[in-house]
């Protein structure tokens, strides 16, 4: 749905028939509103509140008992019994005041002249003239005024029933949870029936009003009066584009307190009907969700991406599922289950109803069941992806580990040494369309022929055993820690009918050596009128991996990483078993801290390092049929045979209890040249406000891929500026603008505005920003997409519209999200 400029809101049908009205609401005052004043807690939305004040009589000594007071008595005619001046009458939890009152001769039935005040508890009523049964709970009140304090609720209504059952029924009625001073909605409806015992109210002819205005009609509608869940129709969600009407209707099922479900059909004029649905339950341990939707004949729709046709999938079927189930058997035993499966790959592109749902990358397919023990960990899992892109490239396709069982652990002596055993056997499959026996296929994106390389063309299992020994000495001054790693990897390959001479069984032996070792100094220092420990850390580490001929070796879950300053003092250059890289390096750095005296919070870190590399780094998942531009060629042979790696900076500063930031320089001095660079600052005030300024510049080639799609073609340079400022406790205002200043184009433009009051809220998000198509190494297929999302919430009703504040939370990091 990010393709439409989509805005939605409340507007529906609205009932063109003269409707009576309920009485006009009371003053605040004459309906137990107490005013917060200067006692309002923090944050507080409301200017005060509902308080229902005591008895005016004392409790009968029983239920049935009715205790009376007033100024005057006197008998009728008819025997009845006539109550003067300030009248109370009370029976068990019920009270009635007026000016007048009489009781019928049978003495069952009370008869009030108002203006009347009636409470039960939680509940005001006050009206005209009523009735009150005092042999039940039944009353009538006219023009009728009420409040249910714990809901914070209110409304009017030309007559109040009570009947005996406990329900209060009025005619031409209203409901809201907004303040006595406040029109800002309510629910008005010909016959409201409120049941507070099973807490929901329904109302027949039923309209919703903003102020003074209908902006929606039901026939007949269920809402809730508390907090409580109720089977009934929820908000709609209404879209409008250039090509038609988005409509989404949802209705709640409450089967049983464990489990639920809600049913949405959405009408879409330029695709048709996509019937939707939600299941979810608990049960002890275990609970789960099954979620999906069908659309039966597409009728096309349009989109916005130029490099895939409108008329892709006219007449095709259109679905998604995803089911997620997770349990315990103990403690330390849990399982988990997914799996998740769209018809297409353009599916959440076209029907994705936020931004997060709109930017899914892969649907999980998942069977795992897991044991956390003190000494083992054990893992067994069946475990594959669906890739969501349209049309998938070949080498796009995702393996499938068909198992893969993992059994880990780890002993620990007092004397500093420890033993590892880590093993994992896996069963890689995947399954290639239209690819010949020389590994081509016809990428009909690109309009071109396109080759897999033999590295991804074989499924097969692969056994990897790594047990480590090691000893860490660790006194306050230090630390040093020998550690050996062997790594065993074992294949039985298959090609199908990949034309190869490559082996099917494969066998490598790696052993992996490190040192790793540091100093601790330490020194009181005062700076800012404060006192800090300051400490300075030198680090030294070996590692030494000797070079093994895997050239000939398949790739199932590995990549080649990007240096980084945990790599500098780390062995590995890869992730995944598919290859252990060769190294044979001396990593060197410092470090120093300040830590505050009062606290021991630390204020500021820097750290500087470098990795000597005595030896080429020969071991690679690139071949010569790796289509690399020349420059991500030559940067990738110069990662391989540079002598030294880049000086890696790192500077960490808090500033203050509001302010932070991040500084990070990877610079080659054998080129006097940056290779990577950012910078953040960020603001976090405890009123809620938060500034986020980065940048960020990358040089072409710098993160290694194996996957040339997936290397920028050009050097990177953003700049990134997110903020939300509370401007009141009601209103926040969040932003974002990212920038491509290497390509002078704007990458995000994000906007929105959330407004939170009493009884109300909106939420309205603008959102622009450029699609990469999956291929990062170009900017040619690259377009532009937007969306317009507009939420309403009336509080004690529910919600309307697309919900965006998980994105805001990603957007706008240290942002925390308003609870509505």
């Amino acid at each position: 749905m990010g393709k439409r400029l989509v805005w939605t809101a409340l507007t529906g049908v609205i009932s063109s028939t003269a409707q009576a009205a309920p009485p006009a609401p009371l003053p605040a005052d004459q309906l137990d509103w107490v005013p917060w004043g200067d006692q309002a807690p923090a944050g507080e939305l409301c200017g005060g509140r509902y308080v229902q004040p005591g008895y005016l009589l004392p409790e009968g000594r029983t239920p049935e008992e009715v205790l009376s007071n007033s100024a005057t008595a006197e008998y009728g005619d008819n025997g009845e019994t006539i109550l003067g001046g300030e009248v109370v009458l009370r029976r068990g939890d019920s009270q009635l005041q007026a000016p007048q009152v009489r009781v019928n001769a049978a003495r069952d039935t009370a008869f009030a002249d108002g203006p009347l005040t009636i409470r039960y508890p939680g509940l005001l009523v006050r009206g005209d003239d009523g009735q009150v049964s005092l042999d039940s709970d039944a009353a009538r009140i006219d023009d009728a005024h009420y409040v249910i304090h714990d809901q914070r609720a209110r409304g009017d209504a030309q007559a109040l029933e009570r009947l005996d059952d406990g329900r209060y029924r009025m005619r031409e009625a209203s409901f809201t949870t907004c303040a006595p001073d406040s029109r800002l909605w309510r629910i008005v409806g010909s016959d409201v029936t409120i049941d507070r015992a099973q807490g929901y109210g329904t109302a027949t002819n039923a309209r919703l009003e903003m102020g003074d205005v209908p902006v929606f009609y039901w026939p007949w509608v269920r809402f809730p009066v508390d907090d409580r869940r109720q089977s009934g129709f929820l908000w709609p969600t209404v879209g409008i584009t250039s090509d038609g009407l988005d409509y989404s209707q949802p209705y709640y099922l409450n089967l049983a307190p464990n489990y639920d479900a809600t049913i949405t059909p959405r009408v879409i004029t330029d695709h048709g009907l996509l019937m939707g649905g939600e299941f979810r339950y608990l049960f002890g341990s275990d609970r789960g969700t099954l979620d999906g939707a069908y659309l039966a004949n597409d009728r096309g729709g349009n989109n916005d991406n130029p490099n895939v046709a409108n008329d892709a999938f006219d007449g095709k079927d259109r679905w998604f599922v995803d089911y997620r189930h997770y349990g315990y058997f103990t403690d330390r035993l849990d399982y988990a289950l997914r799996y998740g499966a769209a018809s297409d790959g353009r599916y959440f592109d076209d029907f994705g109803s936020d931004f997060a749902e709109q930017d899914t990358e892969y649907l999980e397919r998942l069977a795992r069941l897991s044991y956390q023990g003190t000494t083992w960990y054990l893992d067994a899992r069946a475990q594959g992806y669906q890739r969501m892109q349209y049309p998938i490239d070949e080498n796009d396709r995702p393996y499938y580990r068909l198992p893969s069982l993992t059994a880990n652990a780890r002993w620990q002596q007092d004397s500093g040494f420890y033993q590892e055993w880590n093993s994992n056997a896996s069963y890689f499959w995947r399954d290639l369309h239209g690819v010949d026996a020389q590994g081509n296929w016809f990428d009909e994106d690109e309009n071109r022929v396109r080759n897999i390389p033999l590295r991804e063309s074989a499924n097969g299992s692969r056994l990897n055993l790594t047990p480590a020994i090691g000893w860490r000495a660790q006194p306050s001054w230090g630390f040093l820690e020998p550690r050996f790693q062997l790594w065993q990897t074992n294949y039985e390959l298959d090609y199908g009918n990949r034309d190869t001479n490559r082996d099917e069984t494969l066998s490598r032996t790696v052993p992996v050596y490190s040192l790793d070792s540091g100093l601790i100094f330490q020194r009181d220092v005062t700076a800012f009128d404060q006192g800090f420990k300051q400490t300075f850390e030198p680090r030294l580490y070996y590692a030494y991996v000797p070079e093994r001929n895997q050239s000939e070796y398949p790739v199932f879950d590995t990549d080649e990483q990007a240096i980084s300053w945990s790599q500098l003092w780390s062995p590995y250059r890869f992730t995944g078993a598919d290859r252990v890289g060769d190294v044979n390096k001396l990593s060197y750095g410092a470090s120093t801290r300040f830590l505050e005296d009062d606290t021991g919070r630390e204020r500021l870190a820097l750290s500087v390092g470098q990795s000597a590399y005595f030896q080429d780094r020969n071991v690679t998942l690139l071949d010569d049929s790796d289509n690399l531009t020349p420059a991500q060629r030559r940067y990738d042979d110069y990662r391989r045979t540079r002598d030294r790696s880049p000086v890696i900076t790192q500077l960490d500063w808090r500033i203050n209890d509001q302010w932070r930031s991040r500084y990070e320089w990877f610079y080659d001095d054998h080129r006097s040249q940056t290779e990577k660079a950012s910078a953040y600052l960020q603001y976090l005030s405890p009123a809620g406000h938060v500034l986020n300024l980065g940048y960020r510049w990358q040089l072409q080639g710098f993160d290694p891929a194996s996957d040339a799609d997936d290397q920028l073609s050009y050097n990177r340079e953003d700049f990134d500026v997110s903020f939300a400022y509370k401007a009141t406790s009601s209103l926040d205002l969040i932003g974002r603008y990212l920038y491509d200043n290497t390509n002078k184009r704007d990458l995000e433009t994000l906007a929105g505005v959330q407004f939170n009051s009493c009884c109300s809220a909106v939420q309205v998000v603008w959102r622009e920003w450029v699609d990469d198509n999956d291929t990062a190494y170009t900017i040619d297929d690259d377009y532009t997409d937007r969306g317009l999302f507009l939420r309403f919430v009336f509080k004690g009703l529910g919600g309307v519209g697309q919900n965006a504040d998980s994105y805001f939370a990603t957007a706008v990091p240290g942002y925390e999200p308003t609870k509505f």
